[in-house]
């Protein structure tokens, strides 16, 4: 018998460090590992983002490190 209930795998999740945009309309955020900068602007407004943790799905990349500057903090 056929069902059409599609039967969804649970995808493990983690604390995962996070830059999250400072402007109070911008919902901007990004996960540290896939930004390019120590201390990133927010791709969507360019205002300053500061460092913090979200629970999200656990993603692998799999890149060099793709910081190119060494200036700021490291939040990881």
């Amino acid at each position: 018998m056929y069902s059409r209930k599609k039967v969804f795998e649970e995808i493990p999740e983690e604390m995962t460090a996070v830059w999250s945009c400072t402007s109070e309309g911008c919902n901007g955020w990004m996960r540290d590992n896939f930004a390019f900068e120590t201390v990133p602007t927010c791709g969507l407004c360019h205002t300053p983002m500061e460092s913090g943790m979200k629970m999200l799905p656990q993603l692998v990349n799999t890149s060099r490190d793709q910081k190119s500057l060494r200036k700021g903090v490291s939040i990881g």
